[in-house]
């Protein structure tokens, strides 16, 4: 009887063996299909790179794409845009609602069109203020606002008046154009300061944006435009699939109504022209406060939403 016990705790023994070694060599190995099983543990997706064995260019002016710095750096901004996508798609719906009225300002002024990409790539197209207090859809110091003649005090900020911003931004690439002499570095100044660019570019002997080594988001800077150019240009090339009715569209239903007086209180302003106090400041984002004092009788124009 004890013989047959030794027995059988023997072959128990094995076969437990056996069991577990089938188990672990399963985990190790898995079948090749899970990996793209939508039933599965897989993931369905397709995670593809860039094609870089083309042409780029910022503003007319063409990438070295022969330079493998170039290339890496290029590649970089593509895979991060193309693959963020919450932030691109939402880019992408607001580019129709802006990117009308930033082309036929550019046209006044002679810019290229690819500069409306910078303020994708400074605010997302949202009036937004940065930690360093730029403000606006293009992002613009206290200083410089002014120096372009936005009225910036308590209770008005044209930072946030996105048609006058973007006369005031054309007005300051036509004079970094001037003072560095191609767009690409006018566009890098844009973002890095005239003052740093021009010391860094004497300090490094360098003659065009890409020999210089800047801040990592200066480095970045015209490579993440030219990502952005591309993807908002072509998104289905990327993946971004949009039916017309998925655009945001140009806030264009509206009246404007002219005023030198003061308003005590844009809530009644409002209801006297039959919207909200809500709307009023989403047509009219300069006005930061709830009353416009209007001391100095300036006269202002207020869009009012039909």
């Amino acid at each position: 009887m004890s013989k047959n016990i030794q027995l059988f705790t023997i072959f128990l023994a094995a076969f437990l063996t056996l069991a577990i070694f089938a188990s672990n060599a399963n985990d190790t190995i898995p079948p090749a299909k899970t990996a793209v099983s939508i039933t599965g543990k897989g993931l369905p997706q397709v995670v593809k790179s860039a094609n870089l064995d083309r042409p780029f260019d910022f503003a007319g002016e063409t990438l070295p794409m022969d330079n493998f710095d170039v290339r890496e750096r290029l590649d970089r901004e593509l895979m991060v845009n193309s693959y963020w996508h919450s932030s691109t798609i939402l880019n992408i719906k607001a580019s129709r609602r802006f990117f009308p009225m930033f082309e036929k300002v550019f046209e006044l002024y002679g810019i290229p069109d690819d500069f409306k990409y910078i303020a994708v790539a400074e605010s997302s197209l949202r009036n937004v203020t940065s930690p360093a207090g730029a403000k606006g859809v293009w992002q613009f110091m206290k200083s410089v606002g002014q120096s372009f003649d936005l009225e910036v005090n308590s209770e008005v900020d044209e930072r946030f008046n996105i048609e006058k911003a973007t006369h005031a931004a054309c007005k300051h690439f036509l004079n970094l154009k001037k003072r560095f002499g191609s767009w690409t570095l006018a566009a890098t100044a844009y973002n890095v300061g005239p003052t740093k660019l021009a010391r860094q570019k004497e300090e490094q002997r360098a003659t065009t944006y890409y020999d210089m080594n800047l801040n990592q988001e200066t480095s970045r800077y015209i490579f993440r435009l030219v990502a952005i150019k591309q993807i908002l240009k072509d998104p289905k090339a990327f993946g971004f699939y949009l039916d017309d009715e998925d655009y945001y569209q140009p806030l264009n239903d509206y009246a404007v109504v002219e005023t030198s007086e003061s308003i005590p209180n844009l809530g009644d302003f409002a209801q006297k022209y039959g919207t909200t106090y809500r709307l009023l400041k989403v047509y009219n984002p300069w006005l930061i406060m709830g009353k416009l004092t209007n001391s100095k009788r300036k006269t202002y124009q207020i869009k009012v939403p039909k």
